[in-house]
């Protein structure tokens, strides 16, 4: 008989998953959880989840609870009696009394190499942080924050000017054969539970608005870290003349530049310049004021004609 599986999931991240599973003969979907609709976007119209979207294509039948700590959902898990619950960034934290439902357990993809890197944004602190290399890794989730038994990894490099975008659509690609691996071997019983060595633990929460703005004190390459970690959210900024703007730029070689960190060098040679920590430098390549569209450094030196001293972040 083919393995029964709930899927759980919310964002474009889990959708390879989702859809690899769906493809395997020997697996049955029985439903798919997903958060309900919500406004999105700038005209904050409601809309449906990745996820949500991919099921209803594949005709499988979608629950969306509000809560899932309700007395419904647990009813919704005893009355389809799945195998294993599959939850890929579903977006809630899971009840002790609905784990016990599935034989094999509720199984997790988390992106990062556990036990580093626990929580919602793993992706964006090991690019920030500078890591060169992260991961996948499933695990069977219990009642902590990724602290469940860790099954089977999968490792990767991090491109030295790899965003957040980019890398987690790798990585979303990469989980989809790594939850069915996982789950077969399950089954068979080939896959021995690895306890997390909690003191090797680090943690990954989730973004705020304020993590984006520049610390210019920062070398040039940890702040290009940065860049590429946060976006496209909250993005890098920073302020000049009073307003905020958004930056996306990269270090350049190392060049004499004394002077205070966030001062402003205009070049024909190089472009825009800006002064970072230890006399680093980094090329701001495109800048977005606010209320304003996104411009290239050569628009926004010739309209702002910056004067010998300017800073960002005044």
């Amino acid at each position: 008989m083919p393995l029964r599986i709930v899927f759980c999931g919310t964002p474009a991240f889990a959708v390879p998953s989702l859809r690899h599973l769906i493809a395997q003969p020997d697996f049955q979907i029985a439903g798919v959880v997903t958060q309900p609709d919500r406004p999105r976007g700038r005209g904050q119209e409601t809309a449906s989840s990745p996820v949500k979207a991919a099921a209803i294509a594949a005709g499988i039948d979608v629950y969306q609870p509000e809560k899932i700590r309700s007395e419904e959902v647990f009813e919704y898990f005893k009355r389809l009696a799945p195998d294993a619950v599959a939850i890929i960034a579903y977006g809630q934290i899971v009840p002790a009394r609905l784990l016990e439902i599935p034989r094999l357990g509720w199984i997790n993809v988390h992106a990062s190499l556990l036990p580093k890197y626990r929580g919602a944004a793993p992706i964006n602190w090991a690019i920030a942080n500078g890591e060169k290399r992260t991961g996948l890794t499933t695990m069977r989730i219990d009642a902590g924050l990724d602290t469940g038994p860790t099954l089977l990894k999968f490792e990767t490099d991090i491109g030295p000017d790899e965003t957040a975008p980019e890398l987690s659509s790798r990585l979303a690609d990469a989980g989809a054969p790594l939850i069915v691996e996982t789950l077969r071997k399950l089954e068979r019983g080939e896959i021995t539970p690895v306890p997390q060595n909690n003191s090797q633990a680090t943690l990954a929460p989730p973004l705020k608005k304020e993590e984006g703005r520049m610390d210019w004190s920062l070398d040039a390459h940890k702040i290009y870290n940065r860049i590429r970690g946060f976006d496209p959210w909250p993005g890098a900024f920073t302020t000049f003349r009073g307003k905020n703007c958004r930056i996306w730029g990269k270090p350049l070689k190392p060049i004499s530049a004394g002077g205070t960190p966030g001062i402003v060098l205009p070049t024909r040679e190089d472009g825009l310049l800006v002064i970072c920590g230890g006399g680093t430098v980094l090329r701001v390549e495109q800048v977005q004021l606010e209320g304003r569209n996104r411009v290239t450094d050569g628009e926004f030196m010739n309209g702002a004609r910056i004067v010998p001293g300017e800073r960002f972040g005044t």
